[in-house]
């Protein structure tokens, strides 16, 4: 098993806004796309028939200036879903690891870490802001997605 390196993952990541950015050695930055305020709980079960999704309300954001070209998210203390902009789009010998960037840890909130082995429709990951709050820009790179490449004889 070994990491794939970052010009591998751009490879098996569809959606991506700019490589240049993106792109480190061995990870690929994701991007916001939407925001969701998380308003009412959902519910999980052993077999999946009674699995319903959390009641979320899509948040949009606002520009600061008429000459900004993407508005900002002002997050609040509480749990908020984001969509990304990027999937992996991966193979059956691949497994993506997202964590979150410590560019969202250093402003106040943060992520899960997860793995991913099939390609979801959308990625979304459930973020938690801390009681001082966050603004989120438009696109900001707020995970890291790393892709582990399995050995194939085993």
């Amino acid at each position: 098993m070994r990491f794939l390196e970052g010009d591998q993952v751009a490879q098996v990541v569809d959606g991506i806004i700019s490589s240049k950015k993106q792109q480190g050695r061995y990870e690929m930055d994701l991007t916001v796309a939407r925001v969701f305020e998380v308003t009412g709980g959902g519910a999980v079960d052993f077999g999946g028939s009674e699995e319903e999704a959390a009641a979320r309300n899509e948040l949009q954001p606002q520009k600061e200036s008429d000459d900004d070209k993407y508005g900002w998210w002002h997050l609040a203390e509480g749990s908020y879903v984001v969509e990304f902009n990027e999937r992996p789009a991966l193979l059956d010998t691949q497994i993506a690891f997202l964590q979150p960037h410590e560019r969202l840890v250093r402003a106040g909130a943060a992520h899960a870490g997860f793995f991913l082995r099939e390609a979801p429709d959308r990625l979304e990951t459930l973020i938690t802001v801390g009681t001082g709050g966050i603004r989120i820009k438009q696109n900001a790179r707020i995970t890291r997605c790393l892709v582990l490449q399995l050995d194939s004889g085993r």
